[in-house]
């Protein structure tokens, strides 16, 4: 049998008190309510006789809507971040890390990390100055210095950020040729973006503080790829070859130095030779000078007769004067007079040529005088030495 359904025994009664056999009503939610206040008012001590039982209910829900308020009110900053406090959607006031309080439905507070690093990327196919496209990539971090400029500046301080960045970086590779884009020029792109993005979003005060600006490999379209890399791959071959050159450079250097060292030297050398050389001559005329004018014809003849001598003894001659008629047959070695002949030459004042050209010179000029084989003068009209010496 149902719980609800009347029986015997008296125990036909449903919960709310109804016989079985009057209607089923619904129960009067007032009176409950009613019921369960003076329950709660007697277990606070606060129940008497006439009182008002719904005021005092009233109070203690209030009460408690409060409490729960007051500790819904907590709230903690991170060490990292900083608090934006809202006052009904607008700016109160910003807060420092630790444990704070708020109104809560008053005040919204907005935690903002402002030690953190953030990074924003940007990338895409750009046009160079020498009308060349390329992919370029670009990684900035940043982070944020003042929460309140970062929230209330502009509508969306990162996305602002993003398109001052690309703006920077369009302009920049705009202005610059492909091959510096893709090798050398690596470096001055980047300082130029960095200088770029910070001029651009200056007016706007957002409140960001760029730490670094990384700019990664460009690459040339996939389908002209093959081309720039052996573009890249003589540039790189060209600056090996200007390293070789100035290695070579720095080794020949040195020796070229000492060479016009050398060479210098040798002409300073010539120099005081030749110089010397023309004092000597010089000094002999003077000494000449005074014996021509005692003796005309004698210094004369003999400085004819010193000329010839010069002169003959450089000769690969052999003059012999034999009487008239003579039938003699001379021997004459052709070898050792070829010998000596070299040797006169290296040294042009040797005692056998001498001889030779004197007796040439007697020879000629009509002179008897006794001669060997050799050639050689038994009594010389003077001697190579004496000769020698004036000079």
């Amino acid at each position: 049998m149902a719980w609800n359904e009347p029986g015997n025994n008296g125990k036909d009664r449903d919960p709310w008190g109804n016989s079985g056999k009057n209607n089923q009503t619904p129960p009067d939610l007032d009176k409950v309510f009613r019921n369960l206040m003076q329950k709660l008012g007697g277990m606070l001590g606060s129940r008497r006789p006439g009182g008002d039982i719904n005021g005092i209910g009233i109070l203690v829900v209030l009460l408690i809507a409060f409490v729960a308020w007051v500790i819904s009110g907590f709230y903690t900053i991170k060490e990292a971040e900083r608090g934006v406090v809202l006052r009904f959607g607008k700016f109160y006031e910003s807060v420092e890390p630790g444990l704070r309080w708020k109104a809560t439905f008053i005040d919204h507070v907005i935690p903002v990390d402002v030690e953190s690093v953030r990074s924003l990327p940007a990338a895409g196919f750009m046009l160079t100055r020498d009308e060349n496209v390329v992919r370029v990539e670009m990684d900035v971090q940043y982070r944020i210095a003042d929460p309140r400029k970062y929230l209330f500046s502009v509508t969306n301080a990162d996305d602002s950020l993003s398109q001052a960045t690309d703006s920077a970086l369009r302009y920049v590779v705009g202005h610059t040729s492909m091959d510096d884009v893709l090798t050398r020029g690596r470096e001055k792109v980047r300082q130029d973006t960095w200088q770029e993005l910070e001029a651009t979003i200056e007016p706007y005060d957002m409140g960001i503080v760029v730490v670094d600006v990384n700019f990664l490999p460009a690459r040339p379209p996939e389908e002209v790829k093959d081309a720039f890399d052996d573009a890249i791959s003589a540039q790189e071959d060209e600056e090996r070859f200007i390293r070789e050159a100035e290695a070579y450079a720095r080794e020949v250097e040195p020796k070229a130095r000492g060479q016009v060292k050398r060479l210098e030297e040798e002409a300073l050398a010539y120099k005081e030779q030749t110089v010397l050389k023309a004092s000597g001559e010089v000094a002999r005329f003077d000494e000449l000078l005074p014996q021509y004018q005692a003796a005309p014809d004698l210094t004369r003849q003999r400085i004819y007769l010193e000329t010839m001598e010069e002169i003959y003894s450089k000769a690969n001659k052999v003059l012999v004067d034999l009487p008239q008629g003579s039938n003699s047959m001379i021997y004459l070695p052709l070898d050792k007079l070829t010998t000596q002949t070299g040797q006169a030459t290296a040294r042009p004042n040797t005692s056998v040529q001498g001889n030779s050209a004197q007796q040439a010179t007697h020879n000629e000029l009509g002179t008897d005088s006794s001669q060997d084989v050799m050639g050689q003068d038994s009594a010389p009209l003077r001697s190579s030495e004496r000769t020698v010496g004036r000079y």
